[in-house]
């Protein structure tokens, strides 16, 4: 008798392209999502994007909070989920980076309210995934969450963040090559449950990018519909999964373990790129696809070495002999690669 069944949460609204920030009022109408928000933003993405949300909502007879938050911790999202009850918020929106998003997206699911997703940088899948990142000390904790009921990503607005955010969501999305093929592998080795529809859906985003990877460059507002797109597949993809794994497997395990070796030093998508040169030649030997990788991340001016990174050859390897440490989560690194077989590898890449 067939008795399995699956959840998928998904956004309901997702718009993408040439200043749909204006049209940020009828998307919340489209999803009925009435009353007053609290909005969640940073310093720069209030300028850009929070301060016009707020105006326009206003003018429509809303009555909008809002607040910014420096750093994402979890002591933020405490601070956005008491400022959501004393300003009696009916749902929040989350305006920014990955910080804002995040942080808006976790206080939203403690609070049991409808979440918006407004990205002003193409940084990393986090737009519209279920799941949110914030780091503590000197580790990152990864917390499942609802995702967005609704997207609204300004391509405008995103061709004009920093180069290097953009640079990283791509290297994010590339990095879902190796997170697959370690899904499959514990798949086989360790019967982890596995969606071929997910894994199918986050190869082809990946591929996506990589065979466009020559037309994304900076300021270009096409490019910016590109990046968009794939993080939207790729976190669409989480969430049919139920979990991380369509777009995080060691890659993402080396870049947690930087994190705490090395802290501040890249931004995250940069690190999870490098990772996935390394585990790329884990997978498939010298020969492998490695290049293919290291080339495409190249070609859109994404770190390759760890000079690239502002990091130490000594710190990638011990990020690399430790990072199967982080989580239990099944992965090319096994029970850990030894100091010899983790130089070799990272030498033959031209990571060090």
């Amino acid at each position: 008798m067939f008795e399995k069944s699956s959840w998928i949460r998904l956004p309901r609204n997702v718009v993408i392209g040439h200043g749909v920030l204006g049209e940020t009022r009828a998307v919340l109408d489209d999803v009925h999502l009435t009353g007053d928000p609290l909005v969640v933003t940073s310093p720069t993405p209030r300028e850009v994007a929070g301060e016009r949300i707020v105006a326009q909502l206003e003018d429509a007879g809303r009555s909008p909070a809002i607040v910014t938050v420096e750093e994402a911790s979890f002591d933020a999202v405490q601070e956005v989920i008491a400022a959501a009850e004393e300003t009696d918020a009916d749902f929040l929106m989350g305006v920014g980076g990955g910080k804002a998003i995040d942080i808006a997206k976790m206080a939203s699911d403690t609070l049991d309210l409808g979440f918006v997703s407004v990205p002003t940088a193409a940084s990393h899948d986090g737009i519209v995934s279920g799941r949110g990142s914030v780091p503590e000390g000197d580790t990152r904790h990864s917390v499942s969450a609802d995702p967005p009921l609704a997207v609204v990503a300004d391509t405008g607005i995103i061709a004009d963040a920093p180069w290097e955010l953009t640079t990283a969501g791509c290297a994010d999305i590339i990095s879902n090559y190796t997170a697959v093929k370690d899904w499959r592998l514990a798949n086989r080795l360790r019967n982890v449950e596995y969606s071929e529809y997910a894994a199918s859906l986050s190869e082809m985003t990946a591929e996506m990018l990589v065979d466009n990877a020559d037309s994304i460059k900076p300021g270009l507002e096409e490019s910016a519909w590109v990046v968009v797109k794939a993080l939207v597949s790729s976190g669409v993809a989480m969430s049919i999964a139920g979990s991380s794994r369509p777009a995080s497997g060691a890659e993402h395990l080396f870049s947690h373990q930087l994190d705490r070796i090395a802290p501040g030093k890249a931004l995250h998508g940069h690190q999870v790129g490098v990772g996935a040169i390394l585990c790329e030649f884990l997978h498939s030997g010298e020969r492998g696809d490695w290049t293919a990788v290291r080339d495409a991340l190249a070609s859109i001016d994404a770190p390759t070495t760890a000079e690239e990174l502002g990091v130490s050859d000594e710190e990638v390897i011990a990020a690399l002999t430790s990072a199967h440490e982080i989580r239990d989560r099944y992965t090319i690194l096994g029970a850990g690669i030894s100091e010899d077989a983790a130089l070799e590898v990272a030498a033959k890449t031209d990571v060090i």
